[in-house]
């Protein structure tokens, strides 16, 4: 290609971007942008009554729904299977050593921050208590939300059936298994 096609076609190119630009600065000019005075299409929302909380603090006072009815129809080989995620930092063998988590062995009814070489968080420490049904529930549904400040890093179990079959399987691990409620 010659220098005077490659002339003709920058010409072409830099005239129709300018055509472009003014056409649009025309456009503005004759059909200047308005704000509406009120809606075209108003909707009419209803607000709901929450005692001033938001939607998202309306959930968290709800917390985990209750399982204790399904104990004991609990999956007790899908619990075991459910706590291949906790091996990570948790053992459940009896006199097992500790390792980023406690023992979790005769996990049922033991009191909270109870393992006497396992170095819990002050959060946790505080809490007291004993780790009942009820409790596990909840610290298994979410624990930063049940013990805020609690050093344990996982989301959570937001089925209640997962959890339910989990705490039936951690009740078996102990050499005299709490009763069902």
């Amino acid at each position: 290609m010659d220098n005077l096609n490659f002339n003709k076609i920058a010409a072409g190119v830099l005239c129709g971007g300018l055509l472009l630009m003014a056409g649009i600065k025309a456009g503005e000019i004759f059909l200047p942008h308005q704000e509406l005075e009120e809606n075209a299409y108003p909707f009419e929302v209803a607000e709901a009554e929450n005692d001033g909380l938001n939607s998202a603090q309306a959930v968290e006072e709800v917390g985990p729904e209750p399982i204790l009815a399904m104990l004991a129809s609990a999956d007790i080989a899908a619990g075991q299977a459910l706590s291949k995620k906790c091996t990570a930092c948790h053992v459940f063998d009896e006199g097992g050593p500790n390792k980023v988590g406690p023992n979790l062995y005769n996990i049922v009814n033991r009191n909270v921050a109870s393992v006497a070489d396992f170095k819990y968080s002050g959060a946790l420490t505080d809490h007291g208590g004993a780790w009942s049904y009820e409790e596990l529930n909840g610290f298994l549904y979410k624990p930063k939300a049940w013990v805020s400040g609690t050093k344990m890093n996982y989301a959570g179990l937001k089925k209640a059936e997962d959890r339910a079959n989990i705490i039936a399987w951690m009740r078996t691990l102990s050499d005299n298994p709490t009763p069902l409620p």
